[in-house]
């Protein structure tokens, strides 16, 4: 199934085929357009009918199954290096070991490299990492020498995911699943990576010291109750920004 989209709208829809697809899909630009192709079945092309309103089906070629790690590249934020297990690691790096097949995010999204960049600006303490997902910045976060560490979702297979990439990659991370409007663990710093509406309320239900924001374009407005902006970091259409207690 494949989609094609005007470029300007072009990192708006990889965000959204991450989301339909994490397994990987494929990418290539057309004349005035870039195409957005993913090998999946029919509850996959429902999913991209309801999320592009249109797709087109073709057959696959021979050898599809493996063509998807093609699209998982590592990358490189800093000190850090998130890749697949597949990929040889860089031994002067700390590593982030993401299996793409079962997570909900594997680092190569830029709100996720724009996190990673802030998070490695700020002093180390304890972190509470909202709506944690595959745990990729919690992991990344215990490397860092934050400690302890919690990621909290309201999915409970991204709490299982967490937990066991964790595991995986030799850190201490508790991960809890917790309800949308519920009251969040205390930590010195905080990072949300999720939508701009959740990152807006996130000021009453969260208490720390320094908050670190992304998951919107750069066009979005963040004034977030009881925290005073201090930097902004962007990547392309998207943004991340540093806060601190008012």
């Amino acid at each position: 199934m494949s989609v094609e989209v005007p470029p300007e709208r072009a990192e708006e829809a990889r965000a959204a085929m991450l989301e339909l697809f994490p397994e990987g899909f494929e990418e290539s630009e057309r004349p005035g357009s870039v195409q957005l192709a993913a090998y999946t079945n029919a509850q996959g092309e429902e999913r991209l009918w309801h999320v592009f309103g249109g797709a087109r089906s073709e057959d696959v070629p021979d050898g599809w199954e493996d063509r998807w790690r093609t699209f998982h590249k590592p990358v490189r934020v800093g000190r850090l290096w998130i890749g697949p297990p597949w990929e040889t690691l860089d031994p002067d790096l700390e590593a982030v070991v993401i299996d793409p097949g079962r997570a909900f995010g594997t680092g190569a999204h830029p709100t996720t490299r724009l996190c990673l960049d802030l998070l490695q600006r700020v002093e180390p303490g304890s972190l509470v990492d909202v709506g944690c997902g595959s745990g990729v910045l919690s992991i990344a976060a215990a490397l860092l020498g934050f400690a302890p560490v919690t990621g909290v979702d309201v999915e409970e297979a991204a709490v299982e995911a967490t937990s066991e990439n964790a595991r995986v990659n030799g850190v201490e991370v508790t991960a809890l699943l917790v309800a949308p409007d519920a009251a969040l663990p205390a930590a010195s710093v905080g990072v949300a990576n999720i939508s701009l509406d959740g990152v807006l309320e996130i000021g009453r239900r969260l208490d720390v010291d320094v908050l670190i924001t992304s998951g919107y374009l750069v066009s979005a407005d963040v004034d977030i109750d009881g925290y005073m902006h201090v930097e902004r970091i962007a990547d392309g259409a998207w943004a991340a920004d540093l806060h601190r207690r008012a």
